[in-house]
């Protein structure tokens, strides 16, 4: 009886030393797929969402589901080929394909996050033009930190500071409920399609695209996967971290379209960032431009780091040029040069006049007409056993997976053909 009265809190200590040991590996690994999926709730993503919601109310709630089971598989995909090969897409496509091939992938991605990276810029100046500090002081002063934290500071803290930010966004899951929606109408447009086959509808439903499954989150988490030095003994956690992420950054999007439609619902296209933050009065009142400015904020000077550092990846890896936010601007010339050209580019011409709201969601129609060819590749590595072993695509997930490639690229495509003849 003593004996084993002696041994039963020892092996319960065993047992929890398990539970602790297997937890801090889980936290170790959290993060690059968490970042690269929550940087695309970004001051695009957030004024596209917000404006879909002020357009159309709830009718685009079932895209978003669709959506967030593509940015699921996509965002997946990509993480296992990192953690596989041990080497980022840009890479990848380098061995894969053709030097044709590879020129024209590379070239897309840099056009895309160009835009992007303008687009964040922009929601810098958005989110300040709010307390009252013009776009013309914002917008610079936000490009020297963000290059300065990232090529001569920490970036690893300027990342979690800027994530403390994003968290101003957790309201709008409070706000979609006390700003008393139509619960009937939500619950039916989030399982049954309520589309409206108008022109506008499609572009919208192209920028949802764009903003949601983006390129340099694809690029940017299999390189980060690889920085970090994940191995595959490690990818059950990590895929965790990829999976919980994609979602999570989705149900906080689905939350931004419901609480913007119980507001403004039916007011059409979104005007500016304080119109966006009307969504947020039933949780914090008077202070929610303050509070929606913060978040915007953060989420721009996050993406505004990621989307640059993503192109920088892709390129140097193509190129074999040694690339980490750990090394020095010397011992990185090409990455951290590129990543000093894009945030100039970007930050010039988001200080250029017009209505920034508008610049962000047209940067985000051109992403979403761009992503379907980026993620042919991706498909195509991911299917190929001479890439991934054993790790390769199942018959099941390659099929999903090209659905929702295919599904993407025929949106894409109409709204591309539909643009130009209008012109």
């Amino acid at each position: 009886m003593t004996g084993a009265a002696s041994q039963s809190p020892s092996k319960s200590a065993r047992t929890q030393n398990r539970w602790i040991v297997s937890l801090l590996a889980v936290l170790a690994i959290l993060g690059p797929g968490l970042i690269a999926a929550n940087a695309g709730n970004d001051a695009g993503g957030v004024l596209t969402y917000a404006s879909a919601g002020s357009q159309f109310g709830y009718r685009t709630l079932f895209l978003m589901v669709l959506i967030t089971v593509a940015l699921v598989v996509v965002q997946e995909m990509c993480s296992r080929l990192g953690v596989y090969t041990g080497e980022g897409l840009g890479g990848l496509i380098r061995e894969q394909f053709s030097a044709r091939s590879t020129f024209g992938a590379l070239s897309l991605l840099l056009i895309a996050n160009a835009g992007l990276t303008v687009s964040e810029f922009a929601g810098v100046g958005a989110a300040m033009q709010i307390f009252g500090v013009s776009q013309y002081i914002s917008i610079p002063i936000a490009a020297a930190a963000v290059w300065g934290l990232t090529v001569l500071g920490s970036y690893s803290r300027a990342e979690r500071l800027f994530l403390v930010l994003v968290l101003a966004f957790l309201t709008y899951p409070v706000a979609a409920f006390l700003g008393h929606p139509n619960g009937k109408e939500v619950i039916s447009n989030l399982v049954w399609p309520h589309f409206l086959a108008t022109q506008s509808f499609l572009v919208l439903a192209v920028a949802l695209i764009g903003t949601t499954i983006t390129p340099y989150m694809q690029f940017y988490v299999a390189s980060a996967v690889v920085d970090k030095g994940i191995k595959p003994a490690d990818y059950r956690s990590e895929r965790l971290d990829t999976v919980s992420g994609a979602i999570w950054s989705d149900v906080i999007s689905i939350f931004i379209i419901i609480a913007t439609a119980a507001a403004i619902g039916g007011s059409g296209p979104l005007q500016s960032a304080r119109q966006a933050a009307e969504a947020l009065k039933p949780v914090v009142g008077p202070a929610a431009p303050a509070l929606f400015g913060l978040g915007l904020l953060g989420a721009s000077l996050l993406a505004a780091s990621v989307v640059p550092l993503s192109t920088s990846y892709a390129i140097a890896d193509a190129t074999g040029a040694p690339r980490s936010v750990s090394a020095s601007f010397r011992q990185a010339p090409l990455f951290y040069g590129l990543f000093t050209l894009q945030i100039v580019v970007g930050a010039g011409i988001a200080l250029s006049p017009g209505n920034l709201v508008t610049l962000v969601v047209n940067a985000q129609v051109l992403n979403g007409i761009i992503t379907p060819m980026l993620l042919t590749y991706i498909l195509i590595l991911a299917n190929r056993k001479s890439v991934l072993g054993s790790a390769v695509n199942g018959r099941i997930f390659k099929v999903v997976a090209t659905l929702c490639v295919a599904i993407v690229g025929v949106m894409s495509f109409v709204v591309l053909v539909q643009t130009v003849a209008s012109l």
